[in-house]
């Protein structure tokens, strides 16, 4: 059955939880949704991951009861369709900086009349013989908020018909503004323009998103976020390592 419960979930005011992996290793992502993530983003613009990869990959996260979401390298229709194809039920599309950019999101994740997806899809089989006429509605799709013109046009951005939310990329945006995060000035402004496009989002009715971490995930929900990812498995991995040594070294 067709049917994205996270992305209900979200639409309902209720967070979601997620993890990003990188390392090119699908069955990290049914691992990652085993352990109750609502949904798991294969990275590909910073990712390790192949076309083949990532067929697997959402099969396996599907498979854990999670939303398989995908970043996509960059705004390209024939990127986002071929992602779709394979059976992406989240599309996140970094570095959108206008609502032209916003529209040619939407027209590569969603069929006619609402956009200009190419019918073709091979990995969808177990998604029913209805694919076509509802998966418009099922897609999740969110543009990436991480430069400070993106900021400022966000209005205009998460206007546009057919985007669901944004996934604001704090990293890239202290970049884009030249702030240092390590002063109080810096980490002032960069948390204004973070809650600025929060309070567009919740003017719109479209889900905030963010990429936090395990330590600042749960300031996040309690700000309005609701598309969250917490890390990525890389980092997990790491960080468990560490307290595993640490515990049997001292």
């Amino acid at each position: 059955m067709l049917t994205n419960e996270c992305k209900r979930r979200m639409q309902a005011g209720q967070a979601a939880l997620g993890l990003t992996i990188t390392m090119g290793a699908p069955l990290a992502g049914k691992a990652c949704a085993l352990a109750g993530f609502d949904f798991v983003m294969v990275d590909n613009q910073h990712g390790n991951f192949s076309d083949s990869d990532n067929q697997a990959a959402f099969d396996a996260i599907a498979l854990g009861g999670a939303m398989p979401a995908i970043r996509v390298q960059q705004n390209d229709y024939y990127t986002i369709g071929r992602a779709l194809d394979r059976g992406a039920m989240g599309i996140i599309v970094p570095m959108v900086n206008s609502p032209e950019e916003a529209r040619e999101v939407v027209r590569g994740c969603k069929y006619p009349p609402q956009g200009g997806r190419s019918f073709g899809p091979f990995g969808t089989d177990h998604l029913g013989k209805d694919y076509a006429a509802r998966i418009n509605d099922e897609v999740y799709v969110a543009v990436q908020i991480e430069t400070i013109t993106a900021v400022e046009r966000a209005e205009e951005i998460l206007s546009v018909e057919g985007i669901d939310g944004c996934w604001v990329g704090p990293a890239d945006l202290g970049l884009s503004m030249g702030v240092d995060l390590n002063t109080p000035e810096g980490k002032a402004a960069h948390t204004e323009a973070i809650r600025s496009v929060l309070a567009v989002c919740q003017r719109l009715g479209k889900v905030p998103g963010i990429a936090a971490r395990s330590w600042n995930a749960k300031e996040f929900v309690d700000m309005g976020f609701r598309y969250i990812t917490v890390g990525s498995e890389m980092i997990l991995m790491t960080t468990m390592s560490e307290q595993v040594l640490q515990a049997i070294r001292g």
